[in-house]
């Protein structure tokens, strides 16, 4: 864990104004939502998964959402290293 940069951000923020603070709390609240919402699309596509090898008879599904996840997100970090680095 970075201590310094955790005091430096708590100091930003205290040096805000209050409009700034309630803008700041409303985005991150906006970023939480989005993450619950990811959780629950990932739960979703879990749920479904098992539900497809319950109709497949038991033949497992060669898919892993992780993995895919994992690929698409080198994938990108690569096209933005292409970029930044043109």
């Amino acid at each position: 864990m970075n201590i310094q940069l955790v005091e430096s951000l708590v100091q930003i923020i205290q040096s805000l104004s209050l409009e700034e603070q309630k803008l700041l709390k409303s985005q991150l609240e906006q970023i939480e939502e989005k993450k619950d919402n990811w959780e629950e699309v990932l739960e979703e596509i879990e749920a479904s998964k098992q539900k497809d090898l319950s109709v497949r008879q038991g033949k497992k599904i060669e898919l892993s959402i992780t993995e895919i996840i994992h690929q698409m997100r080198e994938e990108r970090d690569q096209q933005l290293l292409e970029t930044w680095q043109s």
